[in-house]
């Protein structure tokens, strides 16, 4: 299809955005409440000063990366599962699930080893060349240590949640998390200041809380699966029943999305650790303090991204490939619209800046609200683009994310955040509007590819699950 805005009307009937905002809403709120929830902590610890802030931060830099490994098992079973869920191939669904657990172990496994045995070490090289970098690393390691005890209930609560969302449950994830944020701030609340008569732990009292918080959030999820059992639920015994030919092929998309978004996150972390190069810890916090600020109106990517992979992988998994071509270019057009909005939300989220981190410095704060106000400016180019992923990989086309982001990190970003870093004396806030601006012409490579329709894909049909009669 070379022409595809002539055969199509460039924007969908009232109804379809309807169903679009039905998915995307509830997975936004969960989002917005969990975000919610990040932001209290930042300003908890905020209370704390620039350094124990920084050291909190660099270690959710690294939680960040094993985040994106758990999103990549997430989106690689997902494909099959919201396109068996469109079949309505229940065992299909099930084998799904159980790649998502098995390779989430694996994650889990190797996060623990770096949170309990090397992380200072790790936290090292977020804080290469910062003139305070041995007290923030020794607040650092504290909070991380801790954080190893919360990856197995973090991997099943992130292993169910995705699925329940991928069939298009996306209600109970929200209620869940409502629950655990709740108690995330509760306990934050008792353990970072010493309330009700429980001892001051600052932030081994945050990251105590967060492992509460995940493990109560894991236990709702898993008495959820027994009580409902949803149909991609699977009994214990069952995991070890593998179907090795679907597992083989969800691990190939699973590599592909992999490389893509490590190189991304590669690249995230990189120019973080040059950011925070570029000064003291007040400018680790108040770059940290600008992501959480942002990751308030960031929850757009989470609904465009689900919206999208639910409406597009259902029709391609029960074979209605021309309606998946029709509706993508309602979807796209309709992200443009979507980002708008955000930078709209973005720039009110400025306001929160002088509230939340009244406690930082006034440098800190003057690199915060700069930082916001960028990230509110690229926002329809990030909905845009992640809509266009979402497309992509919903047929499990995963090489469009390496080309996308193999040349736009490897090529660009990586080596031009470098050579900032050497050959200029800009503040972090410059070099990061200027990076960024390698996302247009990512947003022109995916265009080009996506008119090739390789998404356009039955995997589905192609993978058929062997049905089991016996299972419940």
């Amino acid at each position: 299809m070379t022409v595809e805005i002539q055969k199509y009307k460039q924007f969908g009937p009232k109804d379809f955005y309807v169903r679009a905002l039905k998915i995307a809403v509830p997975v936004m709120a969960q989002m917005l409440i969990q975000n919610l929830v990040s932001l209290i902590d930042n300003f908890m610890v905020a209370g704390l000063g620039d350094i124990k802030m920084s050291g909190v931060n660099i270690t959710g830099q690294i939680v960040f990366i094993f985040m994106v490994f758990m999103n990549t098992i997430c989106m690689a079973g997902g494909i099959f599962m919201t396109q068996f869920s469109g079949a309505g191939d229940k065992e299909g669904m099930r084998q799904s699930f159980c790649f998502k657990i098995w390779a989430g172990f694996f994650v889990a496994a190797i996060f623990t080893v770096a949170c309990m045995g090397i992380p200072r070490q790790i936290l090292g090289l977020m804080v290469n060349g910062n003139s305070q970098a041995d007290v923030i690393l020794a607040q650092g390691e504290k909070y991380m240590r801790i954080l190893g005890f919360m990856a197995v209930p973090w991997i099943l609560s992130a292993m169910i949640s995705s699925s329940l969302r991928e069939i298009g449950e996306v209600k109970v994830p929200l209620v869940i998390s409502i629950v655990a944020t709740l108690v995330n701030t509760f306990f934050n609340w008792i353990l970072i200041y010493g309330n009700l008569g429980c001892p001051r732990l600052e932030v081994q009292g945050a990251a105590i809380a967060t492992v509460i918080a995940r493990s109560v959030e894991a236990i709702i999820f898993i008495i959820y699966m027994i009580k409902k059992k949803p149909p991609f639920a699977i009994r214990i015994i069952k995991l070890f029943r593998i179907n090795l030919k679907l597992f083989g092929e969800i691990f190939k998309k699973a590599w592909m999305i992999m490389f893509s978004e490590m190189v991304w996150a590669i690249a995230e972390t990189i120019t973080t650790a040059l950011y925070n190069g570029r000064g003291g810890a007040d400018v680790v916090s108040g770059m940290s303090a600008s992501f959480a600020i942002s990751n308030l109106f960031f929850i757009a990517f989470s609904g465009i991204i689900t919206a999208t992979s639910v409406i597009i992988g259902k029709n391609l998994g029960r074979g209605a490939l021309d309606k998946a071509r029709e509706e993508k270019v309602w979807l796209l057009n309709g992200a443009k619209i979507f980002g708008l909005f955000f930078t709209l939300v973005g720039l009110v989220c400025l306001l929160l800046v002088p509230v939340v981190f009244r406690n930082l410095s006034e440098h800190s704060q003057s690199i915060c609200r700069q930082m916001v106000l960028v990230m509110a400016l690229y926002m329809p180019v990030w909905v845009y683009i992640n809509g266009q992923f979402a497309i992509s990989r919903a047929g499990g086309d995963t090489i469009m994310g390496i080309m996308v982001d193999g040349i736009g990190n490897l090529g660009f970003v990586i080596p031009g955040i470098f050579l900032m870093a050497k050959l200029t004396d800009m503040g972090p806030v410059m070099m990061y509007a200027i990076i960024k601006s390698v996302e247009i012409p990512k947003i022109a490579i995916a265009h080009f590819w996506l008119k090739k329709e390789k998404w356009v894909v039955n995997l589905a049909k192609e993978n058929e699950g062997e049905k089991d009669e016996n299972e419940s």
